[in-house]
């Protein structure tokens, strides 16, 4: 004997389907949701910490006045200055090398050398900056038996070119087609092309690029240490001798045992955190005004 059996209607069919997508998809929203959230929390619990120390140790003397001895106050004056230079120097360095590259890789080179190019520049941005503080050190510091800050200011150079390039480089390559051919057509030359309209009209972008990388070499600490060393004396303008930077002002200080001191370092500190800060803040609006127009 056997049962008849009616088929299910396809709509409660239909219906289970939509719930249990519907189910998938708010689970799989919350997981993405709470990466999100472990992703930042790191971010802002740096932010916060720096800023609750850090305010306590800012003062004007820490921004006009040189370091003393023996934790008795003074300020980051000289560190402030010295970061002003070298990095300011190390970007007139690192631009004009990087964006030539990225327009050589991008306009000029053949498949085979614009390969081997770009994987020299993603292996420099992967190289850690300690290696290129002692590879500074072995040629501009040891055969003059002399720390100096322009030793420091080649090597925050190495460690901003790959960053500076491969942002051009990819600039370089949203720049429409149709304009370098109607500069042509019209009988400009190649390198006229690229410097008139190829790096005019990709400016923003390659500006950007240019302020991540100042962004990057502002910070970095292990370089310095290997070239420039440090100095508690204020240095303008002497790259022969060893200079101050904020970042070694930072490590120096944060090592003391004198409550002073350590204070002058969470100040000079937040003092870092804000102008990365303000840079990444200028690029993010930057991209957002070159998408909304």
């Amino acid at each position: 004997m056997t049962v008849a059996t009616t088929p299910m209607p396809r709509l409660l069919v239909r219906s289970r389907a939509d719930r249990r997508r519907a189910l998938t998809d708010r689970v799989l929203r919350g997981f993405c949701l709470a990466a999100a959230v472990v992703a930042i929390i790191p971010l802002f619990a740096v932010i916060g910490f720096v800023v609750v120390n850090g305010a306590a140790g800012l003062s004007i003397d820490l921004l006009t006045k040189p370091p003393r001895a023996l934790g008795t106050g003074g300020g980051a004056v000289g560190a402030i200055l010295g970061s002003l230079q070298m990095v300011s120097v190390a970007t007139v360095l690192a631009v004009p090398v990087g964006i030539l590259a990225a327009v050589y890789v991008a306009e000029f080179g053949g498949r085979r050398s614009a390969t081997i190019v770009r994987f020299a520049a993603d292996v420099l941005v992967g190289i850690p900056s300690i290696l290129m503080g002692i590879f500074v050190f072995t040629f501009l510091v040891l055969p003059f038996r002399q720390f100096n800050a322009f030793a420091g200011s080649v090597a925050l150079a190495l460690l901003m070119i790959p960053v500076v390039m491969r942002t051009t480089e990819e600039i370089v390559r949203l720049v429409p087609v149709s304009l370098r051919e109607a500069s042509l057509a019209l009988g400009v030359p190649a390198w006229r092309t690229v410097l008139s309209i190829v790096l005019r009209t990709g400016l923003g972008g390659i500006l950007t690029g240019v302020m991540l990388a100042v962004a990057r070499a502002a910070g970095e600490t292990a370089p310095l240490l290997f070239t420039a060393l440090g100095s508690r004396l204020v240095n303008v303008g002497d790259f022969g001798k060893p200079m101050d930077a904020l970042p070694i002002f930072i490590f120096v200080n944060a090592r003391q045992p004198y409550p002073v001191l350590n204070k002058q370092a969470w100040g000079a500190a937040l003092l870092l955190l804000a102008f990365v800060l303000v840079i990444n803040i200028l690029v993010r609006a930057r991209s957002v005004g070159r998408r909304t127009r």
